[in-house]
């Protein structure tokens, strides 16, 4: 009779309505670079620009047959260095004190030198060997030195003294009991490199390879200094035949600035690819990041909000 009382009397307490703390010091900080950001945007359209020249500009032929110069010469730079970073750092690793000593050479120097001192080097290499003779090829050396080539050699065996360090991090993170299992079931060195090692080490070396190819692209401007036509040198072309300096050189910066964008958003894909196994959740899209973040929120208000 009690117990039916107070099941009777009994009143089920009130929802509760969580407030979200309000950070003030987050609005404070989005407006204070909201305010800089508009008056460098100001700035800009005060200034002497013809922007509509810039607007021409963009897709000139000349423009785009830069940037493909550009796209070719960074990609092909960063084969050869990927190449000659897995050498490097495989001979760094290695027992033998001949290519242990031979690969530190390598990365000393062309770590230890400037780019753009390399691309000079080459490019005047004719000073001191005008004939390249290798014996089953002869020919004169300003012939064989061609801008492409010097921008290619410069860009490529310098970018491979980066990544022979970047994949020597990354073999070196994986356990050495993975080697040492492989081998006790019998699998050569080479064999185990390849199926074993790198596989795991690509969990490593794929972040600062992206970043040094977008280092690259950026880089890649010095070969104007060698003659190659590229997109800083082909809108440098344009603006001192049109006087429009300044508008040229926005719009090779528009262009970098699209290109850096572009593979930085494929390094954040292929990065995620390789965080499969390591991490228990893979970091949100892009695309996920703006649904959670702008888009609104859809459900219950009455409630608890997350």
């Amino acid at each position: 009779m009690d117990s039916a009382v107070d099941k009777g009397a009994y009143t089920p307490p009130e929802q509760i309505k969580a407030i979200p703390v309000r950070h003030w010091g987050r609005w404070v900080s989005g407006v204070v670079v909201v305010a800089l950001l508009g008056t460098l945007a100001y700035s800009f359209s005060q200034g002497d620009v013809t922007w509509g020249t810039v607007g021409d500009l963009i897709f000139d032929d000349r423009i785009v047959a830069g940037m493909g110069s550009t796209l070719l010469i960074s990609v092909l730079s960063m084969l050869i260095g990927l190449i000659l970073g897995v050498v490097f750092a495989v001979m760094r690793l290695s027992k033998n004190p001949v290519t242990g000593a031979v690969a530190w050479l390598y990365i000393w120097f062309f770590r230890g030198t400037p780019v753009y001192v390399q691309l000079l080097l080459w490019f005047n290499l004719a000073l001191i060997f005008p004939v390249l003779n290798l014996g089953f090829y002869k020919d004169e050396m300003v012939d064989v030195m061609t801008p492409f080539m010097v921008a290619l050699l410069g860009l490529g065996l310098n970018e491979g003294a980066y990544m022979a360090e970047i994949v020597r991090a990354g073999i070196q993170s994986v356990d050495e009991g993975q080697s040492e299992a492989s081998h006790a079931l019998g699998m050569s060195s080479g064999k185990t490199m390849r199926r074993v090692v790198l596989p795991q080490a690509m969990r490593v070396i794929v972040p600062p390879t992206g970043n040094e190819f977008i280092n690259l692209l950026k880089t890649s401007s010095l070969v104007s200094a060698v003659q190659y036509t590229e997109l800083l040198r082909a809108s440098q072309n344009i603006g001192s035949t049109s006087f429009a300096i300044m508008e040229t050189l926005l719009v090779a910066s528009v262009w970098y600035l699209a290109l850096t964008s572009v593979f930085s958003v494929g390094q954040y894909y292929v990065e995620r690819y390789y965080a499969r196994g390591s991490l228990r959740q893979l970091p949100p899209t892009p695309w996920q990041r703006v649904k959670k973040n702008l888009l609104p929120v859809i459900g219950n208000r009455g409630g608890v909000q997350a």
